[in-house]
C-alpha cells in the first residue's frame, strides 16, 4: 500500500483576479499564505444574477475590494462558509456590511473547538461564529442562477460543510479534500472517524470536479477521494507497527513517520498522530498509558486488539 499521493502544487495565483474557474464559477484567492493555507484562501463566486460568495476568507481590505469589484452590478444574495476556521469565516462580516447577503453556514456545534497542542489552543477558531441562516446536511440554498446542496462533512471540523453546485457535478469542498496537501485532522477540533466517514460519503458521489478551500481544483474527485482513504488506513498501519515495536509516544512516533517534515508542520503532524490514535483506541485496538494528556501518554497495543488488522 503506498503512502504517496500526487498533489498539483503548480497552480499560477494573481491576487486580487476573479478568474473563471467553470461556467459561472469565479475564484479570487486572498493574499494569506502560510504553512497550513498554501497560497491563501480561495473564495469563490457563484451564479451570474444573484450570486453567492463561498469563503470570504480572512479580514483583508484589498481582498473585500477584489469581492467588491467582481460582483458589482450583481445581488450578492448568500455568504457561504464551508467551516468556521478564520481563514475562511472572518471576512465574512465585513463583506456583508459592504455588499448585503446572507450569512449561512452549519452554526454553533455545542463540542469542544480548537486543538489541544500548545500554541494553537481555539486561536484559529471563531467558536463564536454564528451565521444568520443556519443549515445542516439535505438543506438547498436557493438564488436565481444558482442552487447548491448541503452536505454535512465533518472530520477536519465538526461544523464543516461541502456545497454542490446542482446539476454541475461540482462540489466546493472548504478543507475536506484539498488537491496540494492532505487536511490536518487535529484533536477535539478534528475527528478521524467523521473524517474517513465524511469521505466515505464523498466517493459514492459521481462527481466531476472540486474546487477545494486552498490550491488548484480536482479533476479526478473519485480518484483523490480514494486516495485519500488509503493514505490514512496506511499511516495508521505505520502508527500501529510503530506501537509493535516499543515506539510509543506521540513525539518517537512522528520523529520515526515525519522525520523530513518542516518543523512548522511537525506540530499538525502529532495532531493527526494523535487523531489516529484516539480512532484505534475507540476501536480496540490501542491503550493509553501514564497520562490523560493525549500528546504526552504512552501508546500500547490493548489486549484484545493485539492481533486485529487496521480497518478503515
Amino acid at each position: 500500500m503506498s503512502a504517496e499521493l500526487a498533489f498539483n502544487r503548480s497552480v499560477d495565483v494573481d491576487y486580487g483576479v476573479a478568474e473563471e474557474v467553470a461556467p459561472g464559477v469565479r475564484r479570487i484567492v486572498a493574499n494569506n499564505p502560510g504553512p497550513y493555507t498554501f497560497l491563501g484562501t480561495n473564495t469563490y463566486i457563484v451564479g451570474t444574477d444573484d450570486v453567492a460568495i463561498i469563503d470570504p476568507g480572512p479580514v483583508d481590505d484589498a481582498h473585500l475590494e477584489s469581492m467588491a469589484q467582481a460582483t458589482r452590478g450583481r445581488r450578492v444574495s448568500h455568504i457561504l462558509i464551508t467551516h468556521s476556521h478564520r481563514d475562511h469565516c472572518d471576512g465574512a462580516l465585513p463583506l456583508q456590511q459592504h455588499l448585503g447577503g446572507k450569512i449561512v453556514a452549519f452554526g454553533p456545534t455545542g463540542t469542544q473547538r480548537g486543538a489541544v497542542a500548545p500554541g494553537l489552543g481555539d486561536g484559529f477558531v471563531d467558536s463564536a461564529f454564528t451565521p444568520d441562516i443556519p443549515v445542516s446536511d439535505g438543506d438547498t440554498i436557493k438564488g436565481r442562477g444558482f442552487t447548491l446542496d448541503v452536505l454535512h462533512m465533518p472530520g477536519h471540523a465538526p461544523d464543516h460543510l461541502c456545497f454542490a453546485l446542482v446539476g454541475k457535478r461540482t462540489v466546493f469542498t472548504g478543507d475536506h479534500v484539498m488537491g496540494w496537501n492532505t487536511t490536518v485532522i487535529a484533536p477535539p477540533e478534528g475527528s478521524m472517524a467523521d473524517f474517513l466517514a465524511s469521505l466515505e460519503r464523498l466517493a459514492q458521489r459521481h462527481d466531476k470536479v472540486f474546487f477545494p478551500g486552498h490550491g488548484g481544483r480536482i479533476e479526478t474527485p473519485r480518484r483523490v477521494v480514494r486516495a485519500y482513504m488509503t493514505h490514512r488506513i496506511w499511516r495508521e498501519q505505520t502508527i500501529l507497527a510503530c506501537i509493535d515495536e516499543g515506539v510509543g509516544t506521540i513525539p518517537a512516533i512522528v520523529a520515526r513517520l515525519y522525520g523530513g517534515l518542516d518543523a512548522d508542520l511537525k506540530v499538525a503532524a502529532a495532531l493527526s498522530v494523535l487523531a489516529h490514535l484516539e480512532f484505534l483506541i475507540a476501536r480496540g485496538l490501542v491503550s493509553a498509558e501514564g497520562s490523560n494528556d493525549g500528546l504526552s501518554a504512552f501508546y500500547i497495543r490493548a489486549a484484545s486488539g493485539a492481533g486485529a488488522s487496521a480497518a478503515s
